[in-house]
């Protein structure tokens, strides 16, 4: 008896609950479309222009990452270190010792 009369109720409320999910569903529908729209018409050109360039060296031919990975921040140009870490001196570890 108790679950037919909740499924009674649920039905009393059926026209709302059938808005919410037209409501949802036109939202994830425009949503859906933005993105599909954005990655076809923006991410992918974006690619195919910037990314192509940068990749055979059109745009960035200075740039070089290994440089920038090993090189210590006291050899770079233009850059001031006002404390050094003594070369024996460990960092602080805030970790949990075991």
């Amino acid at each position: 008896m108790l679950k037919i009369n909740s499924i009674m109720m649920l039905s009393a409320f059926w026209p709302f609950y059938q808005f919410l999910w037209t409501v949802y569903f036109f939202t994830m529908f425009l949503c859906g479309f933005w993105c599909i729209f954005m990655f076809f018409g923006f991410i992918v050109p974006l690619w195919l222009t910037e990314g192509v360039a940068e990749y055979f060296g059109k745009i960035n031919k200075n740039f070089d990452p290994e440089q920038v990975r090993y090189k210590k921040l006291y050899e770079q140009e233009g850059v001031e270190v006002i404390y050094q870490r003594p070369a024996g001196e460990k960092p602080v570890s805030h970790g949990h010792h075991h």
